[in-house]
């Protein structure tokens, strides 16, 4: 597929309006396959629960997504065995016949980004661009680590040596058996990235989804059995945190977790992961993300780009712009052509072509935007600040896009992660406060600037506490970040390891170095079997 045809979350609508077409055929087709019920798959075969939970759509509640099997511990146990017992065969198998089972598992993504954009759409509320942009995503990210297995012969490196007899090379392997917990926001995407570096290293998976959109983990479970995934090399349980998540990352044959979420709980899960020994641990977490707009910038790039980084996917992303401080010479005019770019923005059925807002993923979100509106008294809201109601309003979860200023640097809103379309202003005398006021957070994730300064852009990437910065990025402030293009790393309370998916060190956290040495005597061979 050429750049050009490809959708990314900085796709404008010009670029996607050839794919409309065929989109609205998958939609259709997707939404008259709802309301089915929907097993764990363990050892590759379909399990039922105790029960099932039901899900529906922040679209719509009328409209069910489905229902799916209400997982035990007694099935985490089965679950974590079978990925016991697949994995001799699954991580002894040469890394090219995992690279060709990951390829394939890529094309059929791609072959049906259309269908799985569409339960996206239905499943977490996005809109098309993000939809479609997540999808396209998650093959990219098979293709680069994939690609970075082949370059690095696998992570496999000869080393010196001191004594002519002597051969030595580094090599690292799995652990074993991980743990993948995904989040709602990218559920197909992250639940690619996470279990697909997992699966390379020659890990088995024990997969589950978040609870809001488990249908999205389904349809990748069905793809990697398609793809030729051996049975218990991917199992995929469903259920609660404390029903599934708990009995999971505690049990004492898991050997390693990756979990995508708030810092609350990846906090929890980090401290208490490791038992008798320790384990690798990766999370990714949340950031409150500052972008810093000075008298030097190019407010038409500027009021873009936090516009669309702060409200797309309302603000759900973990990368979304939630701070913006702005040199006081341009400060009137910047929030006052933001508000009005908010006030632009059209929030409804993200099913349709022109709306860029959808609504929040449930009722609890409803609620945490409520509370920090009610925090936000003596600010001044711009825009915004209200439930929308009427018609489809009522039936779904829909906040309007807020934008509020008048608040001191050192109140909650600028310190809080909200997740969600809410974004606060705040004036700044010079870039060296706005850089101090963009530290002064425990999160480390994401952050943007706007300037035509380049000597303003470079003391921006050496003094900003972050794993992943932007310049002048009108597609989206803080957002956006690309396989093979952008490395995800979150610093300090965003992430746990300094290195980040999408980028180049990815895989190789799911393994282990083991250095080899062979003497070699005389009459025998040269060198490593299989070098």
């Amino acid at each position: 597929m050429a750049v050009a045809d490809k959708i990314t979350y900085t796709s404008t609508p010009e670029q996607i309006e050839a794919m409309h077409g065929a989109f609205d055929t998958a939609l259709d087709a997707a939404r008259g396959s709802l309301g089915k019920t929907y097993p764990m798959i363990v050892n590759g075969e379909d399990r039922a629960g105790a029960g099932t939970f039901e899900v529906r759509s922040p679209i719509d509640k009328e409209l069910v997504i489905g229902n799916f099997a209400v997982g035990s511990e007694a099935d985490v146990d089965d679950a974590v065995a079978a990925a016991k017992a697949a994995f001799p065969d699954w991580s002894g198998r040469p890394w090219q016949e995992r690279v060709a089972i990951m390829r394939r598992a890529a094309e059929l993504i791609r072959e049906q980004k259309f269908h799985l954009a569409a339960l996206l759409i239905l499943e977490a509320g996005k809109n098309r661009v993000e939809a479609i942009g997540e999808v396209e995503e998650a093959a990219d990210m098979i293709d680069t680590y994939t690609a970075q297995m082949e370059e690095h012969n696998g992570f496999t490196q000869r080393l010196a040596s001191l004594d002519p007899a002597e051969r030595n090379r580094s090599v690292l392997r799995p652990f074993g058996v991980w743990a993948v917990l995904a989040p709602f926001n990218f559920p197909h995407a992250l639940s690619v990235g996470m279990s697909s570096g997992a699966l390379l290293a020659g890990n088995t998976v024990v997969y589950k989804p978040a609870s809001a959109t488990p249908l999205s983990g389904y349809e990748l479970a069905r793809i990697y059995h398609e793809a030729g995934m051996p049975a218990g090399t991917f199992n995929y349980i469903t259920g609660s945190g404390e029903e599934v998540g708990a009995p999971l990352t505690r049990h004492a044959d898991v050997d390693g977790v990756i979990f995508t979420g708030s810092k609350a709980v990846g906090w929890d899960l980090f401290r208490d992961f490791s038992t008798d020994y320790p384990k690798p641990c990766i999370t990714e977490l949340g950031g409150k993300n500052p972008v810093i707009v000075t008298r030097n910038a190019d407010l038409d790039k500027a009021v873009e780009g936090v516009a669309r980084s702060a409200f797309g996917f309302s603000g759900q992303k973990c990368s979304a712009a939630s701070r913006v401080y702005v040199e006081e010479p341009v400060y009137d005019e910047f929030i006052e052509r933001l508000t009005k770019r908010t006030k632009e923005l059209i929030v409804g059925d993200p099913t349709q072509r022109e709306t860029y807002v959808g609504p929040v993923i449930d009722e609890r979100a409803v609620r945490r935007y409520e509370e920090a509106l009610a925090s936000a008294k003596g600010g001044n809201v711009r825009t915004g600040g209200e439930r929308l109601t009427g018609g489809l309003y009522d039936r779904g979860t829909y906040v309007a896009p807020t934008v509020v200023d008048g608040l001191s640097p050192d109140h909650e809103l600028f310190k809080k992660e909200l997740f969600l379309p809410f974004v606060v202003v705040a004036p700044v005398k010079s870039l060296d406060e706005a850089l101090e006021e963009a530290n002064d957070t425990e999160y480390g994730l994401c952050a943007g600037i706007f300037t035509e300064d380049r000597g303003e852009i470079e003391d921006f990437f050496d003094r900003i506490e972050a794993g992943v910065v932007y310049a002048n990025r009108k597609g989206g402030a803080t957002t956006g970040a690309w396989p093979g293009c952008q490395s995800f790393a979150g610093w300090k309370a965003s992430g746990s390891t300094g290195k980040g998916g999408l980028g180049p060190y990815y895989v190789q956290q799911f393994m282990r170095e083991q250095s080899q040495t062979i003497v070699v005597g005389e009459g025998e061979p040269d060198d490593f079997e299989g070098e």
